[in-house]
C-alpha cells in the first residue's frame, strides 16, 4: 500500500524520493496506475547494459516490480505499454522478455523509434499504464 507520509497517489516502490524531481517513479490516480518512462539503470543512474536493448528492457521490467507491488498490483494488471527505442537492431528480442513478465495476458503496445533519449546510453524507456485490482483500492 502507498506511504502514507507521501504526497496522495505517489509510488516510489519503497525507495527514497527526492523532491527535487519533477516526477515521481509512479502515480496512482483513482483504479488507474501511471508508471513514468524507465531506462535500464541501476540505483546510482547507470545503465546496466550498454549496447544491449534486451537486457535494458529487462531492468526496466526488473526496476517496475516494486512500484508494481506498493499499489497492490502485478504485470498481469498493466493494460498498456509505449517503448521509446534509439534502435531496432535486436528490438525483436525484447519480445522474449515481455513474455517472461507478463504471464497472462499481453498489454496493448506502442513502439517508437527515436533518434535519441535523455540517457545517452539508454536504447530503450518505457512507461507504462495499469489497472489496480479492486481489492487494492
Amino acid at each position: 500500500m502507498p506511504d502514507e507520509a507521501a504526497p496522495e497517489g505517489r509510488i516510489t516502490g519503497g525507495k527514497p524520493w527526492s523532491d527535487r524531481y519533477t516526477y515521481w517513479p509512479a502515480r496512482r490516480a483513482g483504479n488507474l496506475l501511471f508508471i513514468s518512462g524507465t531506462t535500464g539503470t541501476d540505483d546510482a543512474g547507470n545503465i546496466t547494459a550498454p549496447g544491449d536493448i534486451v537486457e535494458q528492457t529487462r531492468q526496466v521490467f526488473r526496476k517496475w516490480a516494486p512500484l508494481l507491488e506498493e499499489a497492490g498490483c502485478t504485470f498481469d494488471d498493466i493494460v498498456q505499454t509505449v517503448d521509446h527505442f534509439t534502435t531496432t537492431e535486436n528490438y525483436r528480442g525484447t519480445a522474449a522478455v515481455r513474455r517472461e513478465f507478463f504471464k497472462r495476458g499481453m498489454p496493448t503496445s506502442t513502439g517508437v523509434l527515436v533518434s535519441g533519449l535523455l540517457r545517452p546510453d539508454a536504447l530503450i524507456e518505457i512507461h507504462a499504464i495499469a489497472v489496480i485490482p479492486d481489492a487494492a483500492r
